[in-house]
């Protein structure tokens, strides 16, 4: 199986890190809980910068600019790629898919992450969070 290749947006600001909450209640009736980077999947034609552009446009509402790129993190099924980033315009506001597919048991939020607190957290990219600070 090939893996899924994103683009993801590490912006701090105050020192707390943008970050998108989950929940989600499965089908046993378990609830898991956690945080993403936000960023999404590549598109066809797409480079990992207009993909990090575009996905922060579409979830969080926000025109963002590329400071660096910070590396990339392999999972299971997806390949990673991880840009630190600025807000240049806008207030994030959640919008596109996550906005459409929420429910009660599919539930997303924007909040922002205490960078002190940052291990505390299930998250992706922490390594790479923390060679920033």
């Amino acid at each position: 199986m090939e893996k899924r290749v994103s683009s993801r947006a590490i912006i701090i600001e105050d020192g707390k890190l943008l970050a998108m909450f989950r929940r989600k209640i499965k089908k046993d009736g378990s609830i898991k809980e956690y945080y993403v980077i936000p960023g999404g999947g590549l598109e066809e034609g797409e480079t990992l910068e207009e993909n990090v552009i575009r996905e922060l446009k579409e979830e969080f509402n926000v025109d963002i600019e590329i400071v660096k790129f910070l590396g990339t993190e392999e999972y299971d099924d997806t390949i990673a790629n991880y840009f630190l980033c600025k807000i240049v315009n806008g207030e994030p506001r959640l919008g596109g898919e996550e906005l459409e597919r929420m429910t009660q048991e599919n539930y997303y939020e924007i909040r922002y992450i205490d960078l002190k607190d940052i291990d505390n957290y299930d998250i992706n990219a922490k390594d790479l969070i923390k060679s920033i600070l």
